[in-house]
């Protein structure tokens, strides 16, 4: 499951290195290639909203299967796409059908006791995490070695590769949810409207992946800016620094297992806001930077584990749905992010960059702490 989740995720993260080579391929400006980023998030949410809550009704692995095959050919369309319409267009489906992850997460916490519930959620978002992390790493070498659409190919036979691997391999597992597709729709409202803490824990996701997005969707503009003057693959290297962070995952989870989520989602917090400080103050020299995004990652991975952790011990019985209720509201955030990112990139560069994610965090903590408390 963690190589599944680590494998697909990371279709929605290889054109962020790549921004750069596909604005020159098109002759567009950096504020509007970066909405590849932002539609391949809002596919995503698309496919969480959705897509995932079949999770609860449809039997598991048919559905990942079927999801994988369909990813893999708009991962193909956007590798052949002429005009940036089309690549637009084949970015957010693929970021639909890559919903995967979202369905297997709250498998592998239905399949865990109550005590090592964290932990195993953990283990498997180490896997999505080093994915999204490395996968820029891999796309910004192949982007400067080999053009950006070879990444695009690569990722297509990857999904191909995955689907025959779990075809074999992943066991079925059958939902029980009897009622209607439109039944199961609404019940995400109802859902949102009775559990306070999944609000909460949402807008905290929101914010969280809002400012994480805006850092990564505009890093390699400032690198490949007057301030360094690197190229995609450095900044894919980047991804490499981050991954160092993602066994935070691990940590995380036991920290929620033994002292509760909330500790852990707290202290994650404070290590963004840190980053983000090092970041804006510091991110002008190498070290600086390298230690501000492990910080960063560290921060995040901390703070997502442990409010999903939280999330899941809700409704045993709705994972599926809950984890959609959550998961929307952080691509919605990241989607937003990414947006807001491009645009203080745009008008005030990496000072304003910094601004956004800290900012977001910081409404992350306040939210954290008053909002929807009984």
């Amino acid at each position: 499951m963690a190589i599944t989740c680590g494998l697909v995720v990371a279709n929605l993260y290889y054109n962020q290195p790549l921004l750069g080579e596909i604005g020159r391929t098109f002759g567009l400006s950096e504020s509007r290639v970066s909405l590849v980023a932002t539609v391949t998030q809002v596919g995503y949410t698309l496919g969480l909203l959705l897509v995932v809550p079949l999770g609860d009704k449809r039997e598991r692995k048919g559905l990942t299967l079927m999801l994988l095959l369909c990813a893999a050919v708009c991962m193909a369309g956007a590798a052949y796409a002429p005009s940036f319409a089309l690549l637009v267009v084949a970015s957010l489906l693929a970021g639909v059908f890559s919903s995967v992850p979202q369905l297997l997460i709250p498998m592998a916490a239905s399949l865990a006791s109550e005590e090592q519930r964290g932990r195993v959620v953990g283990k498997v978002m180490s896997g999505l995490l080093i994915g999204i992390l490395l996968s820029r790493t891999i796309s910004g070498y192949v982007g400067l070695h080999f053009g950006w659409r070879a990444m695009y190919w690569v990722g297509a036979a990857l999904m191909v590769l995955l689907t025959l691997v779990l075809a074999r391999m992943l066991p079925r597992n059958q939902s029980h949810y009897a009622g209607s597709y439109g039944s199961l729709l609404r019940s995400l409202g109802t859902l949102a409207r009775q559990l306070p803490v999944l609000r909460r824990s949402a807008l905290v996701g929101a914010c969280l992946f809002g400012g994480f997005s805006a850092f990564w969707t505009t890093l390699v503009f400032f690198l490949e800016s007057d301030a360094y003057h690197y190229h995609s693959d450095a900044a894919g290297l980047f991804g490499l620094v981050g991954a160092a962070g993602a066994f935070a995952a691990s940590f995380a989870g036991k920290s929620a297992d033994r002292k509760g989520p909330d500790y852990a989602l707290t202290l994650g917090i404070l290590l963004f806001l840190g980053g983000f400080l090092l970041l804006g103050f510091g991110g002008y020299h190498l070290a600086g930077l390298i230690v501000g995004v492990l910080i960063v990652d560290v921060g995040q991975q901390m703070a997502h584990i442990s409010n999903q952790t939280r999330v899941f011990s809700l409704l045993p019985e709705a994972r599926s749905r809950l984890n959609t209720v959550y998961m929307t509201a952080c691509f919605i955030g990241a989607s937003a992010g990414s947006f807001l990112g491009g645009f203080a990139w745009d008008h005030f560069q990496w000072p304003g960059v910094c601004a956004v994610g800290l900012g977001l965090v910081a409404l992350a903590y306040c939210a954290n702490r008053f909002y929807g408390r009984e």
